[in-house]
């Protein structure tokens, strides 16, 4: 087991030279350009002038916190597809971010500040965690009635954030789109999914061995000692609180715990002592290109990146099923 490892160790270290490109690339990107090399020294001293003020005061924040909240996608995408056995589930197909996403807009829909938009976003998605526990709970974990529980909960959640959108005032209704499809243009704290990133892998990397015998099969890791319900509750509750906290921060964005998932495994293979950080970098990279072009394709204006994800990630996905015929997860 140690020499296919230690063999993969280089394609790991290439996923974080790529997420470091995408992140210089971020920084010196957008209205007012950034040279690299004046980049690295208004990094570490702050001088005062306009490109120094914006660097710091906007431009780190929001790549740092996009990064992460890509990150966050990607391991909960993942742990997804671990839990589910399927290979296209992904951060948002047991309901939890509809869940998130009526609390937020409820939010909206009464005029409380933005300030309340994370604690409430999380509330919401734990109350989706509760009620899809509570409707698909059983004496016998089945992974199949979970996932058609949840599909059913994203559904009835979609028709309730439908009928909300529909009782908006004229005047709230386009924020509460923007927001609803994904936005980063006021997620400037980095500190909170930085910190819960890490507590993911950490926790995550723990679970490794046992995640790497659970894909083999229910039968051959409860035959080595591995105990599967508490495993999969674990799991669950983990990815939800990465989706969770993405969805508080961004809205709702998509194909990002699809996409960076199956694209880590095709590059680096599916030992989850490697997958599972590999997949942070390629989700935060991903997310982070995504939302340079989404501040930058049009500017002054900027798009959803929720929206750019979606029209990249479909030919992407697409592709990567195409070169990876009938495998799984």
């Amino acid at each position: 087991m140690h020499h296919p490892l230690s063999r993969r160790l280089p394609l790991l270290a290439g996923l974080a030279l790529v997420a470091l490109a995408a992140l210089a690339l971020s920084l010196t990107v957008g209205s007012v350009a950034i040279p690299p090399e004046q980049l690295w020294r208004l990094l570490w001293q702050d001088d005062g002038s306009v490109p120094a003020r914006i660097l710091h005061d906007l431009r780190l924040p929001r790549t740092l916190t996009a990064f992460f909240i890509g990150g966050l996608l990607g391991v909960a995408g993942v742990l997804m597809q671990v839990l589910l056995r399927n290979p296209l589930a992904d951060p948002y197909v047991l309901g939890v971010s509809g869940g998130a996403a009526v609390a937020v807009l409820l939010a909206m829909l009464l005029g409380l500040s933005a300030a309340w938009y994370t604690p409430v976003a999380f509330s919401g998605a734990l109350a989706s965690i509760l009620l899809l526990f509570t409707l698909a709970h059983r004496e016998e974990w089945n992974a199949m009635r979970l996932l058609l529980t949840g599909i059913v909960l994203a559904a009835g959640w979609s028709a309730f954030i439908s009928l909300v959108l529909s009782l908006a005032p004229a005047g709230r209704l386009p924020g509460m789109l923007f927001w609803l499809m994904g936005d980063l243009s006021d997620a400037l704290q980095p500190l909170l999914p930085g910190l819960v990133l890490a507590m993911a892998l950490v926790t995550s990397l723990s679970l490794a061995p046992r995640l790497n015998l659970v894909v083999r099969g229910a039968l051959r890791a409860r035959a080595l000692g591995v105990e599967l319900r508490p495993l999969r509750i674990q799991v669950y509750l983990l990815a939800s609180l990465l989706t969770a906290t993405a969805v508080s921060l961004a809205g709702t964005i998509g194909f990002i715990g699809l996409v960076a998932p199956h694209l880590t495994r095709l590059l680096i293979g599916g030992d989850h002592r490697l997958l599972l950080p590999g997949a942070a970098l390629t989700g935060g990279s991903l997310l982070l290109l995504a939302d340079t072009a989404a501040r930058t394709l049009v500017a002054p204006m900027q798009l959803p990146v929720g929206v750019l994800t979606a029209l990249l990630g479909v030919p992407l996905f697409l592709y990567l099923l195409n070169r990876t015929p009938g495998r799984g997860s």
